[in-house]
């Protein structure tokens, strides 16, 4: 029998050292390393001498590959099959990550319950059949082919689905789930690592598809081994301000569609309710009259909306000039200051500036820096910009505005919600026919232009 032996494994890599250490050599973190008991497995059935038997596998050439006809599996959620890329692949395994109370649990809970033509398993490692029960009942749904088991140990997981023969698994949540010959608590990384290898084994040799849903660390990534996300087929993040009522649902891998893909959720009493046009829940304050606000034309995968962009600029009070930004890079936004004092020769060095993007949303669409610059320069001139203005480019260094792409989408879209006025980068102009659009498209080259056409 093998003897066990101690190692000390990074909780943040995944790097392993006979002896603890401070400093983690390969990522550099300080007091990540943690004492793991390991078997090591037999090697008797791999040696030489069976190398002659027969593979299971052989290699195939492409054109002996059969793809067939893949039926996704549709989840009654059209902003969860859109993240997903139009539905569920069998077989496949998905993981969702988010912090403590945004949601992930109900979002998932009322997805299968509303899943009437499949047989579903919920297996709850940290919640009672009791709350889930309640849960049930405020969100409103009731499945009797969604079945519940609270159990931990994977070896009677897989026992449960060999009785029950589900058409989805979920499992809430893998941190909570042990392998029992590993002598090593629910969490750690030999548990977390060995039960999602065993749990995509399951996956793939069966052709069920399995949910799992995870925590975070302090940092926002995935807790556990990097390798967990190597592991599964894809990786969603669920995550929002527990102040604001949104919840957004975005796509970090995923091997069977689009990393560009996002879902908007409203939180309500009753559950999360699919935001299907995400532009008229936050554009719905009045504005007129108010400066420091403008209206961005921004995308997200393939799908565009429009967001308000608001700013504040006052003196500094205490000499050192303030810098803030909530739901946009800060770093962005001090080389957009910059490029304001440089090249269009407004002086903001002894001035707060506070930029938030409204309704919660973090947004990383460069073609909100015009946006952005013109919300700055409003509250900072006090000139209001007109209410149905709205504005799509990319600023750069040298205060040029710069092309964005899908912009045909951002015109359709402003104006669909009733905007008069857009402005784009002039090189959008290029091989798209505006004149078959009924709002005024106005093309500037410099943010000079941009700032003439707002603000006289």
């Amino acid at each position: 029998m093998a003897k066990s032996k101690t190692v000390y494994v990074c909780t943040h890599c995944g790097n392993d050292s006979p002896k603890w250490l401070g400093k983690c050599p390969v990522c550099n973190e300080w007091n990540t390393y943690v004492e793991q008991v390991v078997t090591p497995k037999s090697n008797s059935g791999t040696s030489l001498q069976h190398s002659h038997e027969s593979p299971k596998s052989r290699p195939l050439s492409l054109n002996e590959i059969n793809t067939g006809n893949e039926i996704r599996m549709n989840l009654a959620d059209e902003e969860f099959n859109r993240v997903l890329g139009g539905g569920l692949v069998p077989g496949s395994l998905v993981l969702i990550g988010g912090e403590p109370g945004i949601g992930k649990s109900t979002l998932v809970l009322q997805t299968v319950l509303r899943l009437t033509n499949y047989k579903t398993l919920y297996v709850s490692g940290e919640e009672s059949a009791r709350q889930l029960k309640l849960r049930a009942e405020r969100i409103g749904y009731d499945n009797p082919d969604c079945l519940i088991v609270c159990e931990t140990s994977l070896d009677q997981i897989f026992t449960h689905i060999k009785n029950v023969h589900p058409d989805l698994v979920i499992i809430d949540s893998i941190q909570t789930i042990y392998i029992e010959n590993i002598e090593s608590s629910p969490g750690s990384i030999t548990q977390v690592r060995e039960c999602a290898a065993s749990i995509l084994k399951f996956a793939k040799e069966t052709g069920t598809p399995v949910l799992l849903i995870g925590h975070i660390n302090k940092e926002g990534s995935i807790a556990g081994p990097k390798v967990l996300e190597h592991i599964v087929d894809t990786v969603l993040q669920f995550d929002g301000d527990q102040h604001y009522m949104y919840r957004i649902l975005r796509n970090i891998k995923n091997r069977f569609g689009s990393t560009s893909e996002l879902g908007i959720y409203e939180m309500k009493q009753n559950g999360l309710r699919e935001v299907s046009n995400p532009s008229e829940l936050l554009l719905t304050q009045n504005h007129e009259g108010l400066s420091g606000v403008a209206i961005a034309a921004a995308v997200e995968g393939i799908r565009p909306f429009l967001i308000e962009t608001q700013s504040l600029v006052s003196t500094a009070a205490y000499g050192t000039p303030q810098r803030s930004a909530t739901g946009f890079d800060i770093r962005r936004m001090n080389m957009l200051l910059a490029v304001l004092e440089k090249r269009a020769g407004f002086k903001l060095i002894q001035k707060d500036v506070f930029l938030n993007i409204a309704g919660g949303l973090k947004v990383n669409d460069p073609a909100i820096d015009l946006s952005v610059i013109s919300a700055v320069l409003s509250s900072s001139l006090d000139v209001a910009v007109e209410r149905e203005i709205c504005m799509a480019g990319e600023v750069g260094l040298s205060g040029e505005i710069r092309p964005v792409n899908r912009i045909e989408q951002r015109i359709l879209e402003a104006e669909k919600l009733g905007f008069h006025t857009i402005i784009i980068p002039h090189n959008n102009l290029k091989g798209f026919d505006y004149q078959k659009t009924q709002i005024r498209i106005v093309p500037v080259k410099k943010v000079e232009e941009a700032f003439r056409e707002l603000f006289g």
